[in-house]
């Protein structure tokens, strides 16, 4: 694919690239591919792991296309099937997507971020929430980041938009390894066929599982787990993958998944 988001594949990873020169802001048409590319993503019983980046090395993403806007996009908008940067509101997304930080990441790009499973930075990576400066609430960051970092660090990033370089970020937690630029996709790449070569099914039942938590008492998602009310879980427990595994255990040997 082309355009102002570029896709390859290998085997069972898909990288997708953000690509719009100068930033790689999102536009409603950028997020609305993002959000069709994710989903064939998501829909696909071939590809396991995504990676997402932007092109270059100077921006990941700066969120908002405020040229746009000042164009006519609205800000509320139709973002497409999986809300802004195609991520974020995305159901049902059961498979690691793995983003490389390639540069700046602020606004609406920390939170298409934060919307990946493990976060790999460049070592001259830089994130912020700067849209108090502009009279406006980073409305997913509210509600993400003080629960993926400490209280009090998530509340001075929104109150005040100052910015992490990628060490501090990485101190935080929200961002896994440091790598140096130009590393940092090889990394990406070994991650991904690190989790490319685990059991999809199971993948996709912990991500389910973590979904249900973030709103429920612990022993209520634990009581939809053990009685198999969850899809994901349903599925994996009454998988060959699930048997293979036990096998491969008595066997010593390493298991060979299927996704079924």
């Amino acid at each position: 694919m082309t355009g102002p988001v570029r896709t390859r594949t290998v085997g069972h990873v898909l990288e997708v690239t953000l690509d719009r020169p100068k930033a790689n802001a999102v536009d409603l048409a950028a997020s609305r591919i993002l959000g069709e590319v994710f989903r064939d993503f998501r829909d696909n019983p071939d590809l396991r792991v995504a990676i997402l980046t932007g092109a270059g090395e100077k921006f990941f993403c700066p969120g908002w296309d405020l040229k746009a806007a000042n164009d006519g996009d609205a800000v509320d908008g139709d973002y497409g099937v999986g809300g802004f940067g195609g991520l974020q509101e995305l159901p049902h997304m059961n498979k690691p997507v793995i983003c490389a930080v390639n540069g700046i990441c602020c606004g609406g790009g920390l939170e298409i971020a934060l919307s990946c499973d493990i976060i790999l930075a460049a070592d001259h990576a830089t994130f912020a929430l700067p849209e108090i400066r502009s009279g406006t609430v980073a409305d997913a960051a509210s509600i993400k980041l003080p629960k993926r970092i400490p209280y009090h660090i998530a509340m001075e990033m929104l109150f005040t938009g100052r910015w992490l370089d990628a060490q501090e970020a990485n101190r935080w937690g929200f961002v896994n390894h440091v790598h140096s630029a130009d590393r940092l996709m090889v990394e990406a790449w070994k991650m991904a066929e690190l989790l490319a070569s685990g059991p999809p099914l199971v993948f996709a039942a912990i991500k389910e599982v973590v979904r249900e938590a973030e709103g429920e008492k612990f022993q209520d998602t634990m009581n939809k787990v053990t009685r198999r009310q969850l899809r994901t879980v349903d599925t994996l427990y009454g998988s060959e993958d699930n048997l293979e595994g036990f096998r491969a255990f008595a066997e010593k040997r390493d298991p060979v998944w299927k996704g079924k």
